[in-house]
């Protein structure tokens, strides 16, 4: 039995694993397409490698000690350390996250605003039709936004009493799963169409409203990412237990999505920012917190999901799918021989309830299946020795450098123990 804080850990790398996954086999699929979508690889970028540390923190948590002494043996520290240069290069997240995502989606992804920068850019031979361009864009952009406004009140007030209706359960049917949360990702993103057209009130300053874009990127990437997890789920429905892990990872992101854009109605900037929070809050909450309708997932969908992680399942499968796995008689290695120690352990586990159960001695089969079991828990947890940690401390009379600086410090002084400074 996993501790609790062992149960959350797994859970959310799980998803969060699936997430990532989903995510890159959508991009992957774009990119065959010899397509090049700017904003999408920037919320790909930034939430992938963030999600990615994220998953390395939780496995750190899990493997404890062993995640920390530094040899063949640790097979999660190399990735701790790398992780920060995903983080910072090829666009440094906190900059990707805070400016890029929103700062370049705003324009290009808006069904007019395109058309109407265009138009003032034309040279002064071309102002009649120009003009006529952009007031006719105009008035597209204020039709977009008073749509998106009713649209968003709509689906908020719908998508709240489905919420509010649904077992927690309800997920085990992969139709209902589909269908309910579909319905969730077009409220969300009808919620944040409708902010970006808010958005356009700040003009030239939106640019320098760093923690506003930074929620709409974190709404934006949960959105797109939810609608990824629902693709990969229907690709690959079938494989036991993938209805718990995505249910999981869809309330997470509908949550994240949520919370970003509650948290941009209660601080967006600039001098109409009051009235735009206000219509920002009934467009998107109609009903105040009754409209806020998601949480983070239940206990028992955490524990669900653990128990898929850490048991022989095809969840299990479907993740060791691109690992690598040291062939026969490529001596040690961690992570081959934890996957393959894995069965074995979970077999044995149930030996030894039985036996502990039915008051009786082990048959001579499940005594050497326990006896197998230990031997590969005790190999396995078993970390990196070192006599000497450089070549240095190995040669003969070597000390170290912060004693030597002591011992030479203690020689200069006059008094060298309390009782005589007193």
């Amino acid at each position: 039995r996993l501790l609790p804080r062992t149960n959350t850990a797994m859970a959310k790398a799980g998803s969060d694993g699936l997430i990532t996954i989903a995510g890159g086999d959508v991009m992957n699929a774009i990119v065959d397409n010899h397509e090049a979508p700017m904003v999408i690889s920037s919320v790909m970028k930034q939430n992938c490698t963030e999600r990615g540390r994220r998953i390395v923190e939780c496995g750190m948590d899990v493997a404890a000690g062993s995640a920390i002494c530094r040899g063949e043996r640790n097979y999660i520290g190399n990735a701790y350390m790398s992780l920060p240069i995903a983080i910072t290069v090829e666009g440094a997240n906190i900059m990707t996250r805070s400016f890029q995502i929103i700062g370049q989606g705003l324009t290009r992804c808006h069904p007019h605003m395109s058309d109407l920068l265009r138009a003032l850019q034309r040279p002064p031979s071309e102002e009649k039709e120009a003009t006529a361009v952009f007031v006719r864009q105009f008035y597209k952009i204020v039709g977009h936004g008073v749509s998106n406004f009713f649209g968003s009140v709509g689906r908020g007030v719908t998508s709240s009493v489905s919420s509010a209706a649904r077992s927690k359960t309800a997920y085990k049917n992969g139709d209902d799963l589909l269908a309910y949360h579909e319905k969730q990702l077009l409220r969300l993103s009808n919620n944040f169409a409708l902010t970006a057209d808010l958005c356009f009130t700040l003009g030239g300053r939106l640019k320098f409203e760093e923690l506003l874009m930074g929620r709409l990127a974190d709404a934006l990437g949960a959105i797109y990412l939810g609608y990824a997890t629902l693709h990969h789920y229907h690709r690959r429905r079938g494989v036991d237990g993938l209805e718990a892990l995505t249910e999981h990872a869809m309330l997470r992101l509908e949550t994240e999505a949520q919370d970003a854009l509650y948290a941009a109605s209660e601080n967006f900037p600039g001098p109409l920012g009051p009235l735009a929070s206000a219509v920002m809050k009934v467009g998107c909450f109609p009903l105040g917190g009754l409209t806020r309708p998601y949480s983070p997932p239940g206990d028992d969908l955490t524990k669900e999901v653990s128990r898929l992680l850490t048991t022989p399942s095809e969840i299990r499968d479907m993740f060791e799918e691109n690992i690598y796995r040291a062939g026969e008689g490529a001596g040690p290695h961690q992570m081959t021989d934890l996957i393959d120690a894995l069965p074995v352990c979970v077999e044995a586990d149930r030996a030894a309830s039985s036996v502990r159960r039915e008051k009786r001695e082990p048959t001579a089969q499940e005594a050497d299946l326990i006896a197998r079991a230990d031997a590969l828990r005790d190999a396995l947890i078993q970390v990196d020795v070192f006599e000497h940690a450089t070549a240095a401390e190995a040669a003969p009379g070597y000390v170290r450098p912060a004693l030597q600086g002591t011992e030479d410090r203690f020689a200069a002084l006059e008094r060298t123990v309390f009782r005589e400074a007193a």
